[in-house]
C-alpha cells in the first residue's frame, strides 16, 4: 500500500505557533497524570490495605484493571483526538479524572474502589503519553523527535517527584486524604494547563467526507498489513518483558542476597539509565533505520534480561546491568513514539497510535502480577527473567517483519 499524501491534522507543520507552550504544558502535565494516577498507587497500598482491610490481590487487581481499560480506550481517543484535537480529547480527560480519583478517595467498599479505579483508566488513555505523542508529532512536524524526547525526558521523573510526596502526604493526612490532595492537583494544574495551553493549529475533517471515507480505509489497510501486526507484536512483546521487569528486579536481586535498601539503589540505577537512553535517542535516530534501531533496542532488552537471569553478582556488575536495562528501557519509548511516523509517516498518527497502544498497555497491565506468577511455578524469579528475555529476544525477532514492503518510505 502506497502512502497516502499527507492530510491529516496540521500534517507536516514544523513547529506551529504555540507549539513550545503546549510542550511545556505537556511536560507537565504528563508528570503530574502519571504521578497521580500510577505511581501513587505503589505508596499507598500498604496503607490502604491496612486501613481497610482490603487484600493487596485485590487491590493490585483494580489497578491493573485500571491500565486495561486505558489499553481498550486508546483507539478511540485516537480517533476522537485525530478529530477533533488534543486540546478538547485531553481537557475532558483530565476533567473525568477528578471525581475517579475522588471516588477512590472515598470508596466505602472495595466494589466503588475498583470502579473509581476503572473510570480512572478511561481517563488515563486520555491523559499519557499515547494522545501527547499524538500532539506533538502533528505540532513539530520535523522536529517531532527533540520534542518527544524533551516529554520523555521530563515525565520520567514522575516516580521521583511523585513517590517521595505521595509518602510524604500518606503520614501526613492517610491515603484517603492523600489521593484527594492528588485529586486537587489533577483539577488545579493538569485540566486548566490542557484548557488553556493545547490550542495550536489542529486541522480538523468531518465524518462522512469522501475524504473521510478514503482515509479510513486507508488506515484500515495499514492496520492490517503485515508490518503493523507484526509491529504491534514486537512492541507488545518488549513492553510486557520491560514493564515486567521493572516490577520484578527488587524480588529476583533480594533472592540474589541483596538487602532491601540495596535492591532499591539497582531500581534507582536503572532509572538513570532510562535518562541517558533518552538523551542518545536522537543521534541513534539519525544514524539508523526504523527496522534496526527497534531490533536493536528490543534484543538490548532481552540481552540485559537474562544478563539479570544469569549473573547473580556482585554488585557492581548487577549495577552496571540495571544500567544497561535501563538505558534501553528509556529508548524503547521513544521507539514507541516515533513508530508509526517511522513507517507510514504522520497521516492519521493518532488513530494509528491509539490502535498500536491498545495490545501495549494491556501487556502492560498483565505485566506487574504476571512475574509474581510465574515465579513459584518456575521455581523462582531467575527462571522468570529467563522467560522474559525469550519472549523479548521473540519480540526483537517481530521487529524484522515491521516494515511493510509495499509501503514507501515516510517524509
Amino acid at each position: 500500500m502506497s502512502r497516502p499524501a499527507p492530510s491529516g491534522p496540521a500534517s507536516g507543520m514544523a513547529d506551529a505557533p504555540g507549539a513550545e507552550r503546549a510542550l511545556v504544558a505537556l511536560c507537565v502535565t504528563v508528570t503530574t497524570s502519571y504521578g497521580v494516577l500510577f505511581y501513587a498507587f505503589p505508596v499507598l497500598a500498604p496503607a490502604i490495605r491496612a486501613d481497610t482491610g482490603w487484600s493487596l490481590g485485590a487491590l493490585t487487581a483494580a489497578f491493573s484493571g485500571s491500565q486495561v481499560v486505558a489499553g481498550l480506550a486508546g483507539a478511540v481517543v485516537g480517533r476522537w483526538l485525530q478529530a477533533r484535537g488534543p486540546r478538547i480529547v485531553m481537557t475532558l480527560s483530565a476533567g473525568a479524572a477528578v471525581p475517579a480519583l475522588v471516588a477512590i478517595a472515598l470508596a466505602p467498599s472495595l466494589w466503588v474502589f475498583a470502579a473509581g479505579w476503572l473510570a480512572a483508566g478511561a481517563a488515563m488513555a486520555g491523559l499519557f503519553y499515547p494522545p501527547a505523542f499524538a500532539a506533538l508529532t502533528a505540532w513539530y512536524g520535523g522536529g517531532r523527535v527533540k520534542a518527544l524526547t524533551a516529554l520523555t525526558l521530563v515525565a520520567g521523573l514522575a516516580s521521583t517527584i511523585f513517590a517521595p510526596l505521595t509518602a510524604v502526604l500518606e503520614h501526613a493526612m492517610g491515603w484517603r486524604g492523600t489521593y484527594l490532595v492528588l485529586a486537587g492537583a489533577l483539577a488545579v494544574v493538569v485540566l486548566p494547563l490542557h484548557a488553556l495551553a493545547l490550542n495550536p493549529a489542529w486541522r480538523q475533517r468531518a465524518p462522512g467526507t469522501r475524504t473521510g471515507r478514503t482515509r479510513t480505509s486507508q488506515v484500515r489497510g495499514v492496520v492490517t498489513s503485515r508490518g503493523f501486526v507484526a509491529l504491534a507484536a514486537s512492541l507488545s512483546l518488549g513492553a510486557f518483558g520491560v514493564y515486567a521487569v521493572v516490577v520484578n528486579l527488587v524480588p529476583l536481586l533480594q533472592a540474589r542476597g541483596l538487602d532491601t535498601a540495596t535492591a532499591a539503589w539497582a531500581l534507582g540505577i536503572g532509572g538513570l539509565g532510562q535518562v541517558l537512553g533518552r538523551l542518545v535517542y536522537a543521534p541513534l535516530e539519525r544514524r539508523t533505520g526504523p527496522v534496526a534501531r527497534a531490533v536493536a533496542v528490543l534484543a538490548t532488552c532481552a540481552i540485559s534480561t537474562a544478563l539479570f537471569a544469569a549473573v547473580p553478582g556482585p554488585l557492581v556488575v548487577l549495577l552496571l546491568i540495571a544500567l544497561l536495562a535501563g538505558m534501553a528501557r528509556g529508548i524503547f519509548t521513544l521507539v514507541q513514539a516515533t513508530a508509526v511516523t517511522d513507517r507510514w509517516g504522520t497521516d492519521d498518527y493518532a488513530v494509528l497510535n491509539g490502535i498500536l497502544h491498545t495490545p501495549l498497555m494491556l501487556c502492560i497491565a498483565l505485566a506487574p502480577w504476571a512475574g509474581a506468577a510465574m515465579a513459584p511455578v518456575l521455581g523462582g524469579f531467575p527462571a522468570v527473567f529467563a522467560v522474559l528475555a525469550a519472549l523479548g529476544a521473540l519480540g526483537a525477532c517481530a521487529a524484522l517483519a515491521t516494515r511493510d514492503p509495499a509501503s514507501t518510505p515516510p517524509t
